[in-house]
């Protein structure tokens, strides 16, 4: 059986995802990683969050990316579409 890694609780954090065991929201870590900090650095900044859940929260992010990459190109490719035509 595999671990949960993320949370959905209406009484935690009022309902925001987040790692599991935690009141750590999945959010910070793309937070951390969109302002170029490292994942260490977001370990060493919330320690009840292990290195191995915020690797398990990437790859699934990167699981459902690539899952949904035709749909997300076809969607990005009408809206650049749009965009041109209005401007």
């Amino acid at each position: 059986m595999q671990e949960q890694v993320i949370s959905i609780n209406p009484n935690v954090m009022s309902g925001v995802p987040v790692f599991a065991g935690t009141r750590v929201p999945i959010y910070s870590l793309f937070d951390y990683v969109l302002t170029g900090e490292t994942i260490d650095a977001f370990i060493n900044d919330f320690p009840t969050v292990s290195k191995e859940q915020a690797m398990k929260v990437i790859t699934m992010a990167q699981e459902i990316l690539l899952a949904n990459s035709k749909f997300i190109l076809r969607e990005n490719f009408t809206f650049r579409r749009e965009y041109s035509q209005t401007t």
